[in-house]
């Protein structure tokens, strides 16, 4: 989509330990990174000296990301999709975190272009009461889930912060035989201090606030109207958040499809510096959504991602980034997301659903009322667990970290070296255990027996080793809930 490109009423000055978001995500650096990137990029003999610094799972700089983004070589691309698959395992393993969006309301008074939920949409609107928020909660319990990411649109009267509070606290005390929710993540417009402050204390896990476009001019003309058309209050929620409001971990994202993507990615870049900078925390996670139609939105003026380069605009964010937690939702088909997981993801959605109350009743949407966008993966959660491990990857449920305290600058330096494994992996084995007892079919059983014993064998500590064994037949004997 074309968006006149309007200038700075003063010269800014690219800075990434700023506090201005116009400093620290800078249009000027941006585009220079950008085009020295295209010039590198014809370079074979500079994308190897990326690619060789990549290799020691230390992270690249924005501007040694921007060459491998313009890399068109299919040799290069396929050592980039192939390292980037290399260092997610070196520091993840071959572990896939599983959690479910929950929407509580679709009120909005934001007038986004791209979003079902806006407020000029003349849809139904509803939020969920406390008692259907437990159904909710129950439902998703019966398939399994331990982490749950919430969702709702941004309207002061009809969505307070004080309903999101109480909705987390029902979410927590709500509780079926041998299922509890262990840990809400929470996805809600940028906030104040103070609202951030009290949604730690309300037992937040990850905040998450997709930045949508990181170019000015598009983010203005996307965002017609409401308190999310304020560029900088958007992009500057997560210094509030952590250092105001007390926030260890942060996650962040684009939409891409509004804007250029190579122009996103060094956006998502300069944002994960900029945390580093200022919080000495990047991002715990980063989210990869892609443009898919919603009612009231015409998509055919977007700047559309082929498969291909969101396939390796992912790929190289892995390489510029090893550390962070990466996102994969079910905006994307059950094939191709076989493919980026491929590449680097290390947490999905499964069985997901995308309006207000459809997991307790689901397919009985109300009259009027739409979902914020369609699915494209609409598998059920156990299908899904069943293709991740005959592909060879480990289902997680686990909450380990956020629960003992292994979280912002305590967790960072166990990813970024690696160690962070020697918890992760038997942690994915034992709730991957407790799903398999509780709700799994037998053919998901014995698929899934296979996997945790031959995982078991993997573990090289031998006193680790011993200890997974045992709390894995401490599981079985009927115990639930057991971590390292």
């Amino acid at each position: 989509m074309a968006v006149r490109h309007r200038a700075h009423r003063r010269p800014r000055m690219y800075d990434p330990a700023s506090r201005d978001a116009n400093e620290f995500i800078d249009d000027a650096e941006i585009r220079e990174s950008l085009e020295e990137g295209k010039k590198l990029a014809a370079d074979r003999d500079a994308l190897n000296t990326i690619l060789e610094k990549a290799r020691l799972c230390r992270g690249l700089t924005h501007r040694e990301a921007a060459a491998l983004l313009y890399a068109e070589d299919e040799d290069i691309r396929a050592g980039i999709h192939a390292l980037a698959r290399r260092i997610k395992e070196h520091i993840y393993g071959r572990r896939i975190v599983m959690f479910a969006p929950l929407y509580l309301s679709d009120y909005c008074v934001n007038n986004c272009r791209y979003c079902g939920f806006h407020a000029s949409n003349k849809t139904a609107r509803r939020r969920l009461s406390q008692e259907e928020l437990r159904e909710e909660v129950l439902a998703l319990e019966t398939l399994g889930h331990k982490r749950l990411l919430l969702e709702a649109g941004e309207d002061d009267r009809n969505c307070p912060i004080d309903y999101i509070l109480e909705c987390m606290r029902t979410i927590y005390g709500t509780k079926l035989r041998n299922g509890s929710i262990r840990r809400v993540n929470v996805d809600i417009a940028a906030t104040t201090a103070e609202n951030y402050r009290r949604l730690k204390e309300a037992g937040l896990g990850t905040y998450i606030l997709f930045q949508e476009t990181y170019h000015k001019p598009t983010y203005e003309f996307m965002h017609m109207g409401g308190p999310k058309a304020n560029y900088e209050w958007h992009t500057e929620a997560m210094d509030r958040g952590m250092l105001e409001g007390g926030l260890d971990d942060v996650g962040i994202g684009a939409l891409f499809g509004l804007y250029d993507w190579h122009y996103e990615v060094m956006g998502l870049l300069l944002h994960a510096e900029h945390l580093e900078a200022v919080a000495s925390v990047g991002p715990h996670t980063i989210s990869f959504p892609r443009l898919l139609p919603a009612e009231g939105v015409d998509y055919s003026a977007y700047e559309l991602v082929s498969d291909r380069d969101f396939k390796h605009l992912i790929a190289v964010t892995r390489l510029a980034v090893p550390y962070t937690g990466m996102i994969l939702t079910t905006r994307e088909s059950a094939e191709f997301r076989r493919e980026l997981l491929d590449i680097g993801m290390s947490q999905m959605s499964a069985g997901s659903c995308v309006g207000v109350g459809g997991y307790a009743h689901p397919g009985c949407s109300r009259p009027g009322e739409t979902p914020q966008f369609h699915l494209a993966d609409e598998r059920k959660p156990e299908d899904v667990l069943k293709g991740l491990v005959r592909d060879g990857y480990l289902p997680s449920f686990c909450t380990a970290c956020y629960r003992a305290g292994r979280t912002g600058d305590r967790f960072m330096p166990l990813a970024k070296s690696g160690e962070i494994s020697n918890c992760c992996q038997p942690n994915a084995m034992l709730t991957f255990e407790e799903y398999l007892l509780d709700y799994a079919d037998d053919e998901l059983k014995a698929l899934g027996e296979r996997m945790i014993a031959e995982e078991l064998g993997r573990i090289t500590s031998e006193k680790r080793r011993a200890q997974t064994a045992a709390y894995l037949e401490r599981l079985k004997a009927g115990e639930r809930d057991l971590r390292f």
